[in-house]
């Protein structure tokens, strides 16, 4: 079937289910900076180095950060697949898009492992 073979053998439980939990965890991570930012009086440099010297904060930003790059390549793959009709044109904007998003999660992992 066509669409088996256009999502790489993925079934949509499994995206839906990728999605929620990545949803999830994007969300925890946006609460927990929230609440940083309420409960913090001043933030300087010197507290936002502190915020991200800690293992519990690298390690959370990484996994939000590779979160957000699954959860843009399953989103990215619904939405072109119901607007860019021509496979050839949709299969390059998603190559291209996915690399960003994975550049990104390989830029994050050398800034957050930078601070010391």
């Amino acid at each position: 079937m066509v669409t088996e073979q256009a999502s790489l053998k993925r079934n949509g439980v499994q995206d839906f289910v990728t999605l929620r939990a990545t949803a999830l965890i994007i969300t925890l991570f946006s609460f927990y900076m929230a609440y940083f930012f309420i409960a913090t009086p001043v933030i300087t440099y010197d507290v936002w180095v502190s915020l991200f010297s800690g293992i519990f904060m690298k390690v959370f930003t990484f996994i939000t950060l590779v979160a957000i790059m699954y959860h843009v390549k399953i989103g990215l793959w619904q939405v072109l697949t119901d607007y860019v009709k021509a496979p050839g044109l949709r299969a390059t904007i998603q190559y291209v898009l996915n690399i960003i998003a994975f550049v990104y999660v390989v830029v994050g992992l050398f800034v957050l492992w930078g601070v010391k």
